[in-house]
């Protein structure tokens, strides 16, 4: 008998949808599937309101955990032969929810010296994220050997006024009925199930040496260059804006409240201004940076880590 656990955390439910589906194929006789939802102790609030999302965003980027309720003592007392680890973005970073779970001993406790494979579901920009995860699972001892992102296809401007609107109405549909439908397409979300019997394969055979790469060969990854880019130059800008939020006190302090503000008008220029101008600089400078794109697309579609 095989154990698979299946650990993650979802606001509007898409993600479950995702590993659900991935997982679907794996159900038999001879393997046991288990699931860990993670709960906060003081839950986050789906819809989003304007102050608690932006308010997130410094201990988010900072990684700073939060108290998550307890895994059960059933789940903590089995050994695993695989960990089915979904976990969403937010602001380029593991959401607190997960990055909380993972600062906790039962995360060392049923990680370590275990295969596990990471589902994203996400906007556009995970690679960071995806670089953070590494190191989280490197430090827990854990053998990452899979990793699947299912992202918004639509455009970057496209997707930000979507996903905006779903997270702060909790309404997954057509935006005034005229733009499309926001986060992972139900297609995609529904062809999920095609890494199930790959990852079945791998599982019966007890090796996922070559997982990865069988994934790619379904879809499992999309990298888009300027994305890339895109999330390490954000990475740099958001590390001093977090830090300057939090310098001006906890959350309930107004001047905090004031730069958690300004940090969100920002965004928006950041989105709407300089997004398109590094684009334009992208496209100009592509042909010089040919051979730093493909070694980042090999590395980033990988499972390796390199600090």
């Amino acid at each position: 008998m095989k154990n698979v656990l299946v650990i993650h955390y979802s606001q509007s439910g898409q993600l479950t949808e995702i590993v659900k589906n991935i997982v679907s194929p794996l159900a038999n006789d001879t393997i046991q599937i288990d699931y860990h939802d993670i709960k906060m102790e003081t839950p986050f609030p789906f819809p989003w309101k304007a102050d608690a999302f932006y308010g997130a965003f410094p201990e988010t980027f900072q990684q700073v955990p939060e108290k998550v309720k307890p895994v059960s003592s059933e789940i903590l007392n089995k050994k695993y032969d695989l960990v089915i680890l979904g976990y969403q973005v937010w602001y380029l970073t593991p959401s607190i929810p997960i990055n909380s779970f993972l600062n906790t001993p039962e995360a060392k406790q049923l990680l370590k010296n275990t295969p596990v494979i990471t589902v994203i579901g996400c906007r556009n920009m995970w690679i960071m994220a995806q670089e953070k995860m590494k190191k989280k699972l490197k430090a827990l001892e854990a053998n990452l050997v899979g990793n699947i992102a299912l992202v918004d296809r639509h455009i970057n401007h496209v997707s930000v006024i979507t996903i905006a609107q779903w997270m702060f109405s909790a309404k997954k549909e057509r935006y005034l009925g005229v733009f499309p439908k926001p986060g992972v397409s139900q297609k995609d979300i529904d062809e999920a199930v095609k890494f199930g019997p790959i990852i079945l394969k791998h599982l019966k055979e007890n090796n996922f040496n070559n997982l990865q790469d069988n994934l790619l060969k379904q879809g499992a990854i999309l990298i888009k260059p300027f994305l890339v880019v895109t999330d390490r130059r954000a990475n740099v800008i958001f590390s001093k804006w977090s830090k300057l939020i939090q310098s001006k006190g906890d959350k309930n302090s107004p001047k905090r409240s004031f730069w958690v503000k300004f940090f969100s008008y920002y965004l928006l220029f950041a989105i709407w201004i300089l997004a398109p101008i590094v684009f334009i600089l992208f496209l100009l400078t592509y042909v010089f940076s040919i051979h730093k794109i493909k070694k980042d697309k090999l590395y980033y579609s990988s499972v390796n880590y390199i600090e």
